[in-house]
């Protein structure tokens, strides 16, 4: 197998176990089962809430798992570091197990894996950066 084999490989095993998996976690939040509304409350969020963060999961895993649009990937895997994050953090908080800190925290490794592997097709190109940053600086430049 060659490199760049490995390197595809790679991406969709992290992928498909990280950001894609979201997809779960989205229709739970849709749905909110007892459990779900239970497990917001315990950590201090209102039930609602699982339906926000369901509806943007389940966007989020489509955008990432789909073919084309880079700019909206990279909200979304930025997307599912705030929502990891803070979910290990709000557990943290609450003194829960380990087990349900580190959960979200294992799921943000394969994020990341998902994000640094990814192909050249599912990035923005160097040119929109380059756009991006010059936009940026003409900006700050006039302000």
């Amino acid at each position: 197998m060659s490199r760049t084999q490995l390197k595809t490989a790679a991406f969709w095993a992290a992928t498909i176990f990280g950001p894609s998996s979201f997809v779960i976690g989205g229709v739970i939040g849709l749905m909110s089962p007892p459990e779900a509304v239970e497990g917001l409350r315990h950590l201090g969020y209102p039930g609602y809430f699982g339906v926000l963060l369901g509806a943007w999961k389940l966007c989020g895993a489509i955008t990432i798992t789909v073919p084309g649009l880079p700019r909206l990937k990279e909200w979304a895997y930025a997307g599912f570091f705030f929502d990891l994050t803070a979910a290990a953090i709000s557990h943290a908080s609450m003194n829960d197990p380990l087990t349900d800190i580190i959960a979200p925290l294992g799921f943000l490794a394969l994020v990341i894996a998902s994000y640094v592997l990814r192909p050249a097709s599912r990035k923005l190109s160097a040119g929109v950066r380059g756009l991006n940053a010059a936009a940026t600086g003409a900006v700050a430049l006039a302000a």
